[in-house]
């Protein structure tokens, strides 16, 4: 979830998230041959995480083709653009906006999950949509990690804060790179690329989630995320 769209993105994502639950609810009460209406009525009253679940199951086979499709693509990193196990049995993609706070709150639960999780890889997605700030700190970081160094820059602006000129020159001054982004074409390559992923796994903003099966779009937190690993784990 961002702010590039000012206020109508959070009744965009609002509308999206009832919008498949009550596509979950008309899947669950339409099929009385399947369903008695009264244990459906009562089940939901007494766990309505199966509606969350319902949704989750659609969402997910919907965006089944492109995950198939697109695996490699999603997952093999730009340059040094990830963290965690060289041999990764699970690999989380996150697709990021340096000047998204939703990021930035999600940033700890990710770093938690690599502590705990020794066959775990994280991809970084540059996807900046809030602004040219966030686009300068994306070509930046993408310089970076061409260079071996994006770990150290992207630490850094993050404790440096939201991108500014400034924040983006601390931590360009961090992983020893120039403080203005170069005209590169690999870069402008892969920013196109993410966007255009991103795109065809229905992303309204950032963060977005992919880990074997599961898209998961906006700040889930730390639990949705361990149970995602956890299932790409048994699934693999």
């Amino acid at each position: 979830m961002t702010e590039n769209k000012g206020s109508s993105l959070g009744p965009a994502i609002a509308g999206g998230l009832i919008g498949s639950v009550l596509t979950a609810a008309v899947l669950l009460f339409a099929v009385p041959q399947y369903f008695s209406s009264r244990i459906v009525r009562q089940g939901m009253l007494n766990d309505p995480q199966i509606l969350m679940d319902a949704a989750d199951a659609l969402r997910d086979k919907q965006y089944a083709p492109t995950l198939a499709n697109s695996r490699a693509l999603i997952e093999t990193p730009f340059g040094s653009s990830w963290k965690g196990s060289s041999k990764p049995k699970v690999v989380l993609v996150e697709f990021y906006d340096y000047a998204c706070p939703y990021c930035k709150a999600s940033n700890p639960h990710v770093d938690q999950l690599l502590r705990e999780n020794s066959d775990l890889r994280v991809v970084y997605r540059e996807l900046p949509i809030l602004g040219p700030d966030s686009v300068v700190s994306a070509r930046l970081s993408l310089a970076a990690s061409k260079a071996g160094r994006f770990q150290q820059f992207h630490d850094a602006l993050y404790a440096a804060g939201r991108p500014a000129p400034e924040t983006n020159a601390v931590a360009a001054r961090v992983a020893n790179i120039p403080p203005t982004p170069e005209k590169d074409v690999a870069i402008e390559a892969e920013l196109k690329k993410n966007f255009n992923l991103a795109g065809q796994l229905g992303a309204t903003g950032t963060p977005l989630f992919v880990v074997g099966d599961r898209v998961l779009s906006g700040a889930v937190g730390y639990e949705a995320l361990k149970r995602a690993v956890e299932g790409a784990r048994k699934g693999a």
